[in-house]
């Protein structure tokens, strides 16, 4: 969901309140997004209901969920850095350096 949308959404919402979504995917862009917005939204003691995806942060099975997927975007954030590192130290090692090349 684009910033200024969800801004507009967290203006408006009190304790208490619940946002409901049919799917995930019309919330955020990606997983890490939407962490970061229902990570907020329970700071806020807001819960989130996902319709077709069965996610209720009211419910232990629901913030279960949740907690799994939030556990699974960080794990693939970690590979990725991993692989990246070790990639640039391997580039170096075959004498490579990054960055533009110089044109004269």
């Amino acid at each position: 969901m684009r910033k200024w949308k969800t801004s507009k959404l967290f203006e408006k919402l009190r304790k208490g309140d619940t946002v409901v979504v049919g799917k995930l995917d019309r919330l955020g862009r990606s997983l890490k997004d939407l962490i970061d917005l229902i990570t907020k939204m329970q700071q806020l003691d807001v819960s989130f209901l996902s319709i077709q995806d069965g996610i209720n942060t009211n419910t232990a099975t629901g913030r279960f969920t949740f907690n799994i997927f939030a556990s699974l975007a960080e794990f693939e954030r970690e590979i990725i850095s991993e692989r990246t590192k070790a990639g640039l130290t391997s580039a170096r090692a075959r004498g490579r350096k990054g960055g533009k090349t110089s044109r004269l």
